[in-house]
C-alpha cells in the first residue's frame, strides 16, 4: 500500500515517523511523509519519499508570540499566545497538507496537529484516516490535561478541566479546517470536540504503556503500542573532539533544549554552564534551536547529535521535556532532569518524576543556577534514579511499538 504519514512542528515531531516509516517500508508499503522542507534531507536519507509543507517552525518560535509562549506563565496565557500563532500560520498549514495528501496515496497516518486536516480530506476523498498521535491529547480522567501543568484534580476534576481545554483550542483549528471542509464539499460538522474529528476514529499513540497506560475511560479504537525510535544513521561519525572529551574523564551531563528557542540564548547558555559548575560535573551543551554555547576545560558544545548515541555515555540529561527527547532518555536508561517550557513539556515532566526516573522538573520560567545545580546533583549521585531508569530502558527495548500501526494498515489492505 501506498503510505502516507503527515506531520508538523519540530524535529522531534518529525523524528520517530522516520522509524515508523521505515518499518513500514521494510514490511512492503511505499512511504512517504510530508512535514517541514527543513526536514527533507533528513527524511529521505532513510529512503523515504518527501511531500513539503509549508511553514518554518523555527521561524514561527523565534517570532514575538513563539518567544511569548516560552515567557508563558499559566496555562491560559499560554494557550492565548498560541491561538495567536495559530492564526497566522494555520490556513497555510492546511493548504499545505491538502496538497499533500492530493498528491495521491492508499492510506493517511496524521499527527496530533495534522489529524483534523486529514480527518477532513479522508472523509471527502474516501481515504482510511489513522491518527497516530505522539502525546496522549484525548480526555480522561486518568491525569490532568496535557497541556496544563496542574497536579491531578482527581478522575471528575481531570476529565472536566481536559474537556474545557478541548473547547477552549477550537479556534487553533476550527476556521482553517472549517473552510477547508466547504471547499471539499462537505458538511459544516459541530467542533467542540476533539479537534472535530468523527466518532470511531482509530488513533494509535507511539509512546510506552509502561510510561503512559491507556486510560481506562477512551474510546475504543484509542490505543497505546509503544515508541517509534528514529532509525540510526549508518553514515554518522562523531566529531573526534567529542570523542576526546568523553574519553577524558567521567560521563558529562547533556544539557540541551531541542526545537526551543529563547531570544536569550547568551543567559541560558550561562546559567548552565554556571549549574554545571556548581555540580561538580562535567558537561556538554547541544547547540539547539537557541544556538547555545559555552566552553571551559569540562565543558563543550555541540552541533546535532544522535540521542541514541549520545545518551547512554551520559551521567544524566537535562532537556525542555517535549516527546522526543523524552523517549530518547528513557531509551538511554540515563536519569532526567527536565527544565520543561511549554505546552505537553510539563506533562512529560511531570510523568518522568512521578515514575521515579528523573530529578524533581524545574520550569523554565523559574530556572536559576541554584535549582538547576541541585536537580543535576539528585540525578547523577541517586542510585535509585539510575536503577528505575535502567530497568525502564530493559522494559522498553522489548516493545515494538510499531506493530501495532503495521496491523492496522495490513487490516485495511484485507478490506
Amino acid at each position: 500500500m501506498r503510505v502516507l504519514i503527515v506531520t508538523a512542528g519540530s524535529w522531534g515531531d518529525v523524528a520517530p515517523f522516520t522509524g515508523l516509516g521505515v518499518r513500514l517500508r521494510s514490511a512492503g508499503h511505499e512511504v512517504a511523509l510530508a512535514t517541514h522542507e527543513r526536514f527533507e534531507q533528513a527524511v529521505t536519507a532513510h529512503g523515504l519519499g518527501f511531500r513539503p509543507l509549508p511553514v518554518d517552525p523555527r521561524q514561527e518560535l523565534a517570532s514575538q508570540d513563539g518567544q511569548g509562549l516560552a515567557r508563558a506563565v499559566s496555562p491560559p496565557v499560554a494557550m492565548a499566545r498560541l491561538m495567536r500563532m495559530a492564526r497566522a500560520f494555520m490556513p497555510r498549514l492546511t493548504a499545505g497538507v491538502a496538497d499533500a495528501v492530493r498528491e495521491g496515496t492508499d492510506v493517511v497516518l496524521s499527527s496530533t496537529v495534522t489529524d483534523p486536516m486529514c480527518a477532513a480530506l479522508g472523509e471527502a476523498l474516501d481515504l482510511p484516516s489513522i491518527g497516530v498521535y505522539l502525546q496522549p491529547v484525548h480526555p480522561t480522567g486518568a491525569f490532568p490535561p496535557l497541556i496544563s501543568g496542574a497536579r491531578s484534580l482527581g478522575v471528575h476534576g481531570n476529565r472536566l478541566a481536559a474537556q474545557a481545554l478541548w473547547l477552549g483550542s477550537d479556534p487553533i483549528f476550527a476556521p482553517a479546517v472549517s473552510a477547508l471542509r466547504r471547499e471539499l464539499g462537505l458538511p459544516r460538522r459541530r467542533f467542540g470536540g476533539p479537534l472535530g474529528l468523527p466518532r470511531g476514529r482509530t488513533v494509535l499513540h507511539g509512546f510506552s504503556p509502561r510510561i503512559v497506560p491507556r486510560p481506562t475511560d477512551w474510546p475504543a479504537g484509542h490505543e497505546v503500542g509503544g515508541y517509534w525510535w528514529p532509525p540510526a544513521d549508518l553514515d554518522w561519525q562523531p566529531d573526534p573532539r567529542l570523542v576526546d572529551f568523553l574519553d577524558a574523564g567521567p560521563p558529562p551531563v547533556f544539557a540541551g533544549f531541542g526545537g526551543f528557542v529563547t531570544a536569550d540564548s547568551g543567559r541560558l547558555s550561562t546559567l548552565l554552564a554556571d549549574a554545571l559548575r556548581r555540580a561538580k560535573v562535567r558537561g556538554i551543551i547541544q547547540a539547539g534551536w537557541s544556538g547555545l554555547h559555552a566552553e571551559n576545560d569540562d565543558l563543550i558544545t555541540v552541533q546535532e547529535v544522535p540521542h541514541a548515541w549520545l545518551f547512554p555515555r551520559t551521567a544524566a540529561v537535562i532537556h525542555h521535556a517535549g516527546a522526543g527527547t523524552t523517549a530518547a532518555g528513557l531509551r538511554a536508561g540515563t536519569p532526567s532532569v527536565p527544565v520543561p517550557v511549554q505546552l505537553d513539556q510539563n506533562f512529560w515532566a511531570t510523568r518522568l518524576h512521578t515514575l521515579g526516573l528523573s530529578s524533581r522538573p524545574v520550569r523554565y520560567q523559574r530556572l536559576t543556577v541554584d535549582r538547576l545545580s541541585q536537580a543535576i546533583t539528585t540525578a547523577v549521585h541517586s542510585p535509585v534514579l539510575r536503577a528505575r531508569a535502567q530497568d525502564t530502558a530493559t522494559i522498553l527495548a522489548r516493545e515494538d511499538g510499531t506493530r501495532q500501526v503495521l496491523a492496522a494498515i495490513e487490516r485495511l489492505g484485507r478490506r
